[in-house]
């Protein structure tokens, strides 16, 4: 049964930073790529950054400059690490694994809420 895990979630104030984290367990095929998208009431999920197997990373314009993800091959893991935050950055955050029968897998989702 495949499962990934997200962590990391909370309230930050504006400028502040959070790192989240996703861990997978039960994928058989090797992973493609790991993102992390977004979404919050009554808008499309949107993405926030994804990671290839090789390193390369493609970002949102809205999160340029202030985020970094990176993963853990090894460990099927990724972590997204925002920065500056803003309270427009509040929405749930998505892990997404898409392996190389290109399926894609889902977090439960977490919360993140920037907020004075």
């Amino acid at each position: 049964q495949v499962q990934l895990v997200e962590s990391g979630g909370g309230l930050v104030q504006p400028g502040g930073s959070l790192r989240l984290s996703c861990a997978a367990s039960g994928i058989t095929f090797s992973i493609l790529t790991m993102g992390w998208y977004r979404q919050t009431p009554g808008k499309q999920r949107e993405l926030v950054a994804f990671i290839r197997t090789n390193g390369i990373a493609t970002y949102a314009d809205s999160v340029k400059g202030r985020c970094t993800i990176s993963r853990d091959n090894a460990k099927n893991t990724v972590d997204l690490q925002l920065n500056s935050l803003k309270p427009e950055d509040t929405a749930v955050y998505y892990c997404k694994f898409t392996d190389t029968r290109w399926t894609d897998y889902w977090g439960q989702g977490t919360q993140v809420t920037v907020s004075s």
